[in-house]
């Protein structure tokens, strides 16, 4: 049992994505981001250059204006009733204008690069193992298309906008020295200063970055189990004990967030400091050049002004190191996950499946977990075609094991499996996978339609061949007195339909496929009498003219095999008709007893 004060246990999955890895410096991974996102819409760049250039430089015009201004106040030029002020009308609206393109360019190019990221983690999640997939709380997982991607697009946003602050300063610089160089000269050795401190703490920003989104998800995680096992919490009065663990991933949180704001909280009071003391000197050294008499006062405001106007792009580009070392950790974590190899794959001269008829055969199938767990150890029997066969075995034996190397959500250790003749490893997945068809004893249904669920046995289905698999399955009775019928949505999981109505739409569905072997994880354990009947009618249907293989916990459910495996430690032991092995008197009839059941 999980301690009350503690999180649930981090998954490999967890603690590798998290870490940002060695290798990976900051240029490599923003050159992989510009190589695998961003470099193909030149159209969206090309945009943003142009908006961004366009409103930097107009920015960079004011202190100009202004110094016009304070040169013709100062002369009396009648002109200055209506020069500058058009001037500044026009600027004005010329960079509202390129502020709003700017803006829809910047977030329209970033969304469509985040949205690339996220296709590029969801495909290699539908391929990758599904041990690896299961080893980890969902909720962790979703955090990399949440959490992390919003650090990535904000400090894309940032890194985007850096280059009109990059251009804005350019341009009030030239200005700043065309109105006085030596003035430019003194702003210029103050500001590179705080280059060095500004520097270790993005570092340390990115590790804190780090520890946010790692707790987020372990956060997230605990809340999905928790609200996952409401029943259990409230018959057993586990409230206190829940309180206890959300108080304390709660505050793991708070101080992971903390840690994150201290490091952002100092960058800009050091900026302001570096720029308030830049703006003093520069006053302090024209007061004093003034006083012998130089310089004139549109010279001085106009540079004043640039150098107020420059401070906010210089503070936004001090700032901007620390945003991007967040967007880089989390980016360090979503390619990390992208390029984890999957284990199970097809190799370069996988071939389809040939023409026959389900001939399975496990011959000394032996199967090793990553963790160094045994799960098979020399399996070996044959299911001809057309034949049903039972795995069972008390708990542990290998039953659920055996089944999932079948379509290869593993593959074997040592040994093999063949089907038709053919090694499995030998076959295209796609190939193997549209031959079987697989029936769950908690099937979970996704939240769409009767049909949609139906339909994904075999999607080009006609509308009457789905009616047909539904009557076969014994459920389109209840179908069609749901409130929509077949377009009736089940919800989440299927939970809007009692157990045996999800298990009945799960053999519509094995049923459409018509698949050439079926793989039923006892496919009626979990349901009463009355729904067992229809649902074991059906499975006859099912099973008519193909291979199916069973796996069994209730004995009472395989007297129709016709053989059965019995597997202890990852092997088989015994094998058989019902009838043989209760004669034979071994594991087999001693299980049945333990059962209470008639020999």
């Amino acid at each position: 049992m999980t301690p009350m004060n503690a999180l649930p246990p981090r998954s490999p999955l967890t603690d590798l994505s998290h870490q940002p890895r060695q290798s990976d410096d900051s240029r490599s991974l923003l050159l992989r981001l510009w190589r695998d996102q961003i470099s193909s819409h030149r159209g969206r760049i090309l945009s943003v250059l142009v908006l961004t250039i366009a409103m930097a430089t107009l920015t960079a015009l004011y202190p100009l204006v202004i110094q016009r201004a304070l040169d013709m106040f100062s002369t009396h030029d009648e002109r200055i009733l209506y020069q500058v002020p058009l001037l500044i009308v026009a600027i004005t609206l010329a960079k509202a204008a390129a502020q709003y393109g700017q803006t829809l360019a910047t977030q329209g190019l970033v969304l469509v690069v985040i949205r690339g990221l996220q296709g590029s983690m969801f495909r290699h999640l539908t391929i990758a193992d599904v041990a690896r997939i299961e080893q980890d709380a969902p909720a962790s997982l979703a955090a990399r298309f949440t959490t992390d991607a919003i650090s990535i697009r904000e400090a894309m946003i940032r890194a985007v906008n850096s280059l009109g602050d990059v251009v804005t300063v350019v341009g009030l610089i030239v200005a700043m020295i065309y109105m006085d160089w030596e003035l430019s000269l003194i702003a210029a050795i103050l500001y590179p200063v705080a280059a060095v401190p500004i520097q270790r703490l993005g570092k340390k920003v990115r590790r804190a970055s780090g520890n946010v989104n790692e707790q987020i998800a372990s956060t997230a995680a605990f809340l999905t189990e928790s609200f996952a096992q409401a029943r259990t919490v409230r018959v057993y009065r586990l409230e206190e004990r829940e309180e206890k663990r959300a108080d304390t991933a709660f505050d793991l949180l708070h101080e992971a967030f903390l840690r994150i704001m201290r490091g952002r909280a100092r960058v800009d009071p050091l900026l302001e400091a570096l720029g308030g003391s830049a703006v003093a000197a520069v006053l302090g050294f024209a007061g004093w050049r003034a006083a012998m008499g130089g310089a004139t006062l549109g010279d001085f405001s106009g540079f004043v002004a640039a150098l107020l106007l420059a401070s906010r792009p210089l503070r936004a580009l001090g700032a901007l190191n620390a945003a991007l070392q967040e967007g880089l950790a989390g980016l360090s974590r979503i390619f990390s996950l992208i390029d984890e190899k999957p284990a199970v794959q097809d190799h370069p001269q996988a071939r389809s499946l040939p023409a026959g008829h389900g001939h399975l055969c496990f011959d000394t199938v032996v199967f090793q977990y990553a963790d160094g767990r045994m799960g098979l150890n020399g399996l070996s029997f044959e299911a001809q075609p057309g034949m049903t066969v039972a795995l069972v075995g008390p708990s542990g034996a290998g039953k659920s094991t055996a089944l999932s190397l079948i379509p290869r959500l593993h593959d074997v250790t040592r040994g093999a499996i063949t089907l038709d003749g053919v090694d499995l490893r030998d076959v295209g997945l796609d190939h193997l996978r549209n031959a079987i068809a697989y029936v769950s004893q908690d099937p979970l249904l996704f939240d769409v339609s009767v049909r949609e669920n139906i339909l994904m046995g075999r999607p080009g289905a006609t509308d009457a061949e789905v009616r047909e698999a539904a009557s076969l399955a014994a459920a389109e009775p209840f179908i069609t007195a749901l409130p929509d019928g077949f377009d009736t949505i089940v919800g989440p999981g299927g939970g809007r339909l009692s157990g045996g109505q999800r298990q009945r739409i799960a053999l519509a569905r094995a049923l459409l496929r018509d698949p050439r072997l079926l793989l039923l994880d006892e496919a009626t354990s979990a349901l009463d009498s009355e729904n067992e009947a229809l649902v074991q009618e059906a499975l006859g249907e099912l099973r008519a003219g193909r291979t199916t293989i069973i796996v069994a916990h209730r004995l009472s459910t395989v007297r129709s095999a016709d053989m059965v495996v019995v597997m202890e430690d990852g092997r088989a032991v015994e094998h058989g008709t019902h009838a043989a092995l209760i004669a034979l008197d071994g594991l087999y009839a001693r299980l049945v007893r333990s059962q209470g059941l008639e020999e």
